[in-house]
């Protein structure tokens, strides 16, 4: 419940506890909230009991935390089946392996997976640039190509 409180923030809280409610009425404030949290944990887990039994049997495996969008999600995604094809989706997002055959192909180095030779295969059929050969160096004495937009 408290797990991003530090030692000094707490030692600021009981400092300040004593200071609001004095040293002789510090212990009952204490019980009083420690009774009041432990009387709605009581009240929400038996609340949690009576729709758990009014739902039936055919949700026995239901929890409150799937309720949680974020949680719904995470445990659909990782529950196994791949009916969608998630797990080829989550592959395609692998952007190391990509960049690692472009770094491949801009070093002039060959590619070590099988799919990085069939997309610079298909790229230079498809009239892409070819990124393996080097481009071709122009005369020393012809100017660079003047771009008016750039300027």
């Amino acid at each position: 419940m408290f797990n991003d409180i530090g030692a000094l923030e707490l030692l600021t809280l009981v400092v300040l506890a004593v200071l609001v409610f004095g040293p002789e009425k510090l212990p009952k404030v204490i019980q009083d909230v420690t009774r009041t949290i432990r009387k709605i944990r009581e009240f929400s887990d038996s609340a949690k009991e009576d729709i758990r039994s009014e739902l039936g049997p055919q949700f026995k495996d239901f929890e409150f935390e799937d309720l949680n969008p974020k949680t719904y999600i995470r445990k659909q995604l990782t529950n196994g089946n791949d009916e969608l094809g998630l797990k080829e989706i989550r592959e395609s997002f692998d952007l190391r392996k990509e960049m690692a055959e472009i770094t491949d192909a801009v070093n002039g180095r060959e590619s070590a997976s099988p799919t990085g030779a069939a997309a610079a295969a298909s790229g230079a059929a498809a009239g892409a640039p070819d990124l393996l050969k080097k481009p071709a160096q122009p005369a020393k004495d012809e100017r660079p190509p003047f771009d008016a937009d750039a300027t």
